[in-house]
């Protein structure tokens, strides 16, 4: 049997691109946009060099914000009882550390822990107007970390307090038992206790000592809160003594 070749019937020529490999293609492909890929390429490599550049100073940022951080916390710690001029410098220059890591490096992970520990510091330097601040923007600013958010407010409550402010001490308190995850809401059952008895408040206390004697068995707070409890429970007995006690006889006349 013969074969015969087909060939095109019609005498159209035969595109040459269909004769090409697909890398045969892509080379002409290039060499004929050669210019617009090459600029393209450009954009790339600097639209890369950016970002490296961007996350590079991120990182110098940062390490130099916890070097600045480290070096302040050293000084703070290093406060010798037994010499207050260097203690009070070396609390005044951890104070200046602190700061200056707030306002040059905001964005940094240091910069959080850097305004918590400034406020401990005001705290410890007097400055009590100071430490409120701070604590009141780390809450504002880095709320989102709820383990440290509980301690921020119970700081703040305690420096209200050293101010004479049970109202606003109180409040702060308050807000550690709204903080999910924060670990220390036994502590502020117990202070806000303390506060209710302050103030003459008996069923308030007992209300806030049963809480956490309720919720937080385990509670290095409990055993002092049970002795308060029963403290307020006596006190609350009517003068003739327990329930089913009798009154003394009234003297024969």
């Amino acid at each position: 049997m013969a074969y015969r070749i087909k060939v095109n019937s019609r005498g159209e020529p035969i595109d040459e691109a269909q004769l090409l490999s697909g890398m045969e293609r892509a080379v002409f492909f290039v060499q004929e946009h050669r210019q617009p890929i090459l600029v393209g390429a450009l954009v790339v490599v600097l639209v890369m060099a950016a970002v490296l550049g961007m996350v590079l100073y991120d990182r110098h940022q940062a390490d130099q914000a916890l070097h600045l951080t480290l070096q302040a916390t050293r000084l703070y710690v290093d406060r010798p009882g037994e010499k207050l001029a260097k203690a009070d410098d070396n609390l005044a220059k951890a104070i200046g550390l602190y700061r200056q890591v707030i306002e040059q490096y905001p964005r940094t992970p240091a910069a959080q822990l850097a305004l918590y520990h400034l406020g401990n510091a005001l705290v410890q330097g007097n400055d009590l107007d100071g430490a409120v601040d701070a604590y009141r923007k780390h809450a504002t600013n880095y709320g989102a970390n709820k383990m440290l958010l509980g301690l921020v407010y119970q700081r703040l409550a305690y420096a209200y307090l050293l101010k004479g402010n049970r109202e606003e001490g109180a409040k702060a308190f308050a807000a550690v038992l709204e903080v999910p995850g924060a670990l220390n809401k036994d502590q502020a059952l117990f202070e806000l206790g303390k506060l209710e008895e302050a103030q003459s408040r008996p069923e308030g206390a007992l209300a806030r000592y049963q809480d956490l004697a309720k919720s937080y068995p385990n509670s290095p707070f409990a055993s002092e809160a049970a002795v308060r409890i029963k403290a307020l429970e006596v006190k609350s007995l009517p003068e003739s003594g327990p329930p089913g006690a009798k009154a003394p006889a009234s003297p024969a006349k």
